[in-house]
């Protein structure tokens, strides 16, 4: 919360460009310890099968690299503001297993700015590191909404407009009706406090009619599905409203999350 109050202060006056240089500023976390009641609690909430001494969930690393991305994204040399940033697609890859006895270093930085149609986006990287060697890596791409966006930028095209959802759905494997508390519940283990995802009145304040899932939760619990995947890549296309029910549909490695009428998330998972 307060690297987010931090990110709204050094926002103002900040005019989004593709062509804004980015800090070369790479923040890193050395020997990070995971804590397993954390991990347990984490798993629990996104579906995921307890991992005890087992591999770590492909999305947990996210978790313990996220406060070093946010603190890049809050700082006043970042060129986008960090208020109404929104996560539009990831790409996940875990190139060894790693177990809560690990102790990982863990870095953050940001690659070079891109136009998109509804604004400019920006890949924020975590790395996590064992011995020296990057044994998991995330790419996030996060779009700053303005005018003046151009050309197709990402796949992401149809976030905040529920784009995509003319393709043909995918077989419907799961239902998964969500709690109104699913935000602050998400929010407790991954310490992500975005006020979208906590109330409606908090929300509300930003836009949305009640608060919605973390993108992240999303994710996570997609990946739940398929723990033994070595590889991930999604594109975030709708917000998900709490509370709510969506289908979860996958074929082949592709997977979507849909509710009536609306395409909220596609991917596909890749290994072992």
């Amino acid at each position: 919360m307060l690297t987010l109050g931090r990110g709204v202060v050094t926002g103002i006056g900040k005019r989004p460009s593709a062509t804004a240089p980015v800090p070369p500023v790479r923040l890193t976390a050395p020997a990070v310890r995971i804590d397993p009641a954390r991990l347990a609690a984490y798993a629990s909430v996104c579906g995921f099968p307890a991992s005890g001494a087992g591999p770590l969930p492909l999305t947990y690393p996210h978790v313990l690299g996220f406060p070093l991305a946010a603190r890049i994204m809050a700082s006043r040399a970042f060129p986008l503001p960090m208020l109404g940033l929104v996560h539009t697609s990831i790409s996940l890859v875990s190139r060894a297993p790693l177990t809560a006895a690990d102790r990982p270093d863990i870095t953050a930085y940001a690659t070079g700015l891109r136009g998109h149609r509804r604004g400019t986006e920006v890949e924020l990287v975590t790395e996590a590191r064992v011995d020296g060697e990057v044994v998991w890596e995330d790419r996030s791409t996060y779009l700053a909404r303005h005018g003046g966006g151009a050309g197709g930028g990402s796949a992401s095209g149809g976030v905040g407009g529920g784009g995509g959802g003319d393709r043909a759905p995918l077989p419907v494997v799961g239902e998964w009706r969500l709690a109104a508390d699913l935000g602050r519940r998400h929010a407790r283990v991954s310490r992500d406090y975005n006020p979208i995802h906590l109330y409606p009145v908090t929300a509300r304040m930003l836009g949305f009619p009640r608060a919605i899932a973390h993108g992240m939760w999303t994710v996570a619990r997609c990946a739940a599905e398929v723990p033994e995947a070595e590889g991930l890549e999604a594109v975030f296309h709708a917000p998900v409203l709490l509370p709510g029910t969506v289908t979860y549909g996958a074929a082949g490695g592709a997977f979507e999350v849909r509710s009536p009428g609306r395409l909220h998330l596609t991917g596909v998972v890749s290994g072992p």
